[in-house]
């Protein structure tokens, strides 16, 4: 389900909140970039891209969810590169950072902004 909200605002619902399994992500085509959706066990939401920046391949969102010291992370299913999901930043290579985008849940909706 892709519907663009508000054009001055340019948040799009890419899915219901409902519909997202703690500990995994989802892609979604926003915009025609492809982003990679996350919702933690403790229910919170990431938005960031999908592009595994070491392999090319948009794979991101079947990254492993977890967290060091604290932060909460997705590690690449390619070569296991841990990302902050805060941030983007490739914790094991602070160098490389996948771009993040503001994420939110409204009215049962999941809404990214690119």
């Amino acid at each position: 389900m892709t519907m663009t909200a508000n054009k001055q605002h340019a948040w799009t619902a890419v899915c219901r909140y409902a519909d997202l399994t703690p500990g995994r992500g989802v892609a979604a085509l926003v915009d025609g970039v492809q982003i990679a959706v996350f919702r933690t066990t403790p229910g919170e939401l990431y938005a960031t891209g999908n592009r595994d920046p070491y392999s090319g391949a948009y794979v991101i969102s079947r990254g492993v969810t977890g967290s060091r010291d604290g932060v909460p992370t997705v590690a690449s299913p390619m070569y296991k590169h841990v990302f902050d999901l805060r941030s983007g930043t490739c914790l094991d290579d602070p160098t490389i950072a996948l771009p993040t985008y503001p994420v939110r849940r409204y009215r049962g909706l999941v809404w990214v902004r690119r």
